[in-house]
């Protein structure tokens, strides 16, 4: 069975559909599920037509610290068996998220993880290290750690597809000026040491397998026309469990489809 998944952090959901741009999303490239990120908004806060769109049935997930910030939600057509919300308890205590200096990131809406009838999806939205890195620490060695963990313990019973905002560029490739930021936040060697992990337990980023080299980015700053100019980063990310790597079909950046700093994400895969 053929799916697509779309991956899109909206920078604002409802902004995007003020803008007119959520419905198309799904009229026009007819996704299985979609992922938003930075949805910035409590279910509650939405119209039904929004929360029960169509046929697809949806499942957010808040900042509890703060409102109008972070927030992930997944829509999905088909029926999960289980819908399960930030982490476990065990591995939030584990890694110690609940940070009183920095913020306990587990409270603040980041992850949402449907499980369905031959996979888990995992819809992530990463917390930013901060342009004075005053998060990095808690990113770097509390949050990676604690979200592979977390993957490889759903993998243990059906194979992961996880995608989001990972809020790193991994390689000189996945920036546009690589020298330039260099240990700037989105691109210190603890955050892409995270992606590094990520590939050595097995998980596979989907983009790379067709796509080599620079100039291939899903995120652009508002300022110096870095759109157009194509100044961009590539931070959002679709990675399968090894096991599913040769049932990847394609891997797409719907670079002008605008409304958000990130364009979505699309992932066809065999299922």
């Amino acid at each position: 069975m053929s799916m697509r998944i779309i991956s899109w952090n909206t920078n604002g959901i409802r902004s995007t559909i003020k803008q007119e741009l959520f419905e198309p999303l799904f009229s026009e490239y007819k996704p299985d599920i979609v992922c938003f990120q930075e949805t910035k908004v409590e279910a509650e806060q939405l119209p039904d037509e929004i929360k029960n769109f169509g046929l697809y049935k949806s499942f957010y997930s808040h900042s509890k610290n703060r409102r109008g910030y972070s927030g992930v939600a997944i829509y999905t057509k088909e029926q999960p068996v289980a819908v399960l919300y930030d982490f476990p308890a065990a591995i939030a205590k584990k890694y110690g998220l609940d940070d009183d200096v920095h913020g306990d990131p587990n409270r603040e809406g980041r992850v949402i993880a449907l499980e369905m009838k031959k996979f888990y999806i995992v819809n992530v939205y990463t917390p930013n290290a901060k342009p004075d890195l005053s998060r990095l620490p808690l990113r770097h060695k509390k949050w990676d750690p604690a979200f592979l963990t977390y993957c490889k313990q759903l993998e243990k019973n059906k194979p992961v597809i996880f995608c989001g905002d990972l809020n790193v560029a991994h390689t000189p490739d996945d920036l546009a000026n690589p020298k330039a930021n260099i240990g700037t936040h989105g691109y210190t060697n603890e955050e892409r040491e995270g992606i590094d992990a990520i590939v050595k337990k097995g998980f596979v980023d989907t983009f790379r397998m067709f796509v080599s080299g620079n100039g291939h980015y899903t995120w652009w700053s508002n300022f110096g026309n870095a759109r157009a100019r194509n100044t961009g980063w590539r931070i959002d990310y679709f990675f399968v469990s090894k096991i599913l790597e040769k049932k990847v079909k394609a891997v797409t950046h719907l670079t002008d489809y605008l409304g958000s700093d990130h364009c979505p994400v699309v992932l066809d895969i065999d299922l």
